[in-house]
């Protein structure tokens, strides 16, 4: 079985190209924004490249369970962050400099949030990445490992908490990815989470 995986030369180059495009991205935050948005651009055309986007639930179901667990997901991370005010945990200082650096400021950085991030995010990492590592493992742990590659990328920023951040969320969405096997489902939670964090009630 790992020997197939390694063997599976779309997956490491997809995972590899995921890496040098977001070390890139993180590289210098004066122009991340540009860099990031034209990452996610191409990881949304190889993954395109790579098979068909999954779409099983209605209009009205995706809707509903994607606004609903993109809130519930945003209520786990708002608690979270009380917890830290809570118990002085050396983390909220962190949490200002992620808003600082990485949070959208312009208008079109919001539209890219939205448009590009989101949805080029759920399609890579779970539309493309972790359905391939379905052919290798069993739900749980392709929903593990991929949970782990999405997290892994995010080493760049210097953030333990943003790591952390992201292979939680990287188990919610990939978790809801297989139950449901719908990207705009994925996609619309993802959109919900991110403007909840973003725009309505961030933490800073």
């Amino acid at each position: 079985m790992l020997k197939n995986l390694t063997l599976d030369f779309r997956l490491i180059f997809g995972l590899i190209l995921a890496h040098i495009l977001i070390y890139f991205a993180f590289h210098d935050k004066a122009i991340f924004w540009y860099i990031f948005t034209g990452s996610i651009l191409v990881l949304i055309v190889y993954s395109m490249f790579q098979g068909d986007v999954d779409d099983e639930s209605s209009f009205i179901q995706y809707i509903f369970l994607g606004v609903i667990s993109g809130m519930i997901l945003y209520a786990i991370f708002w608690l979270g962050h009380q917890l830290i005010e809570l118990t002085s945990f050396p983390f909220d200082k962190e949490i200002r400099k992620l808003y600082k650096w990485y949070a959208p400021l312009y208008f079109w950085q919001y539209i890219a949030l939205v448009l590009v991030a989101a949805p080029g995010e759920e399609l890579f990492w779970r539309g493309f990445l972790q359905k391939r590592l379905l052919k290798y493992f069993k739900p749980m742990g392709s929903i593990l490992i991929g949970s782990f590659f999405y997290a892994s990328v995010q080493i760049y920023s210097g953030s333990s908490l943003l790591v952390f951040a992201a292979f939680l969320s990287g188990l919610a969405w990939g978790g809801l990815y297989f139950w449901k096997r719908s990207m705009p489902l994925v996609i619309v939670s993802h959109i919900i989470f991110d403007l909840m964090l973003f725009i309505i009630l961030p933490f800073n």
